[in-house]
């Protein structure tokens, strides 16, 4: 029995540091690329609404968006989904919605407008 509780300490132990770690993990990535200051308040509020939320993204805020970066966009994300405020959504589903939203930017600037 005594195991068990030493065992059980130790997951709860391994689990906690983990989360912290990812946490200061995106916080350092986030500080270290000025993640917070590459984008617009409208502009944010439009990547936010398109990956949490349903709705879409200008193409200029598809622009800022790839400015950004996909390692900032990357922890902006992650750090958003360790907030409790979000602890009901499904990660996975979050994930494949930042990246579904990066690719669709991406494809958006890559592509050359056609020529007047």
């Amino acid at each position: 029995m005594a195991n068990l509780n030493v065992y059980s300490v130790l997951v709860v132990l391994f689990l906690t540091c983990g989360a912290v770690m990812a946490t200061k993990e995106n916080d350092q990535i986030i500080k270290e690329n000025n993640c917070e200051t590459k984008m617009g308040l409208p502009c944010v509020l439009e990547a936010f609404t398109s990956i949490f939320e349903r709705g879409s993204i200008s193409n200029k805020c598809c622009g800022e968006l790839v400015v950004l970066g996909n390692v900032c966009h990357s922890a902006l994300v992650k750090r958003t989904l360790e907030n409790p405020l979000f602890k009901d959504l499904t990660p996975t589903t979050i994930i494949a919605k930042s990246i579904q939203t990066w690719n669709n930017c991406l494809a958006l600037i890559d592509t050359p407008s056609p020529s007047a």
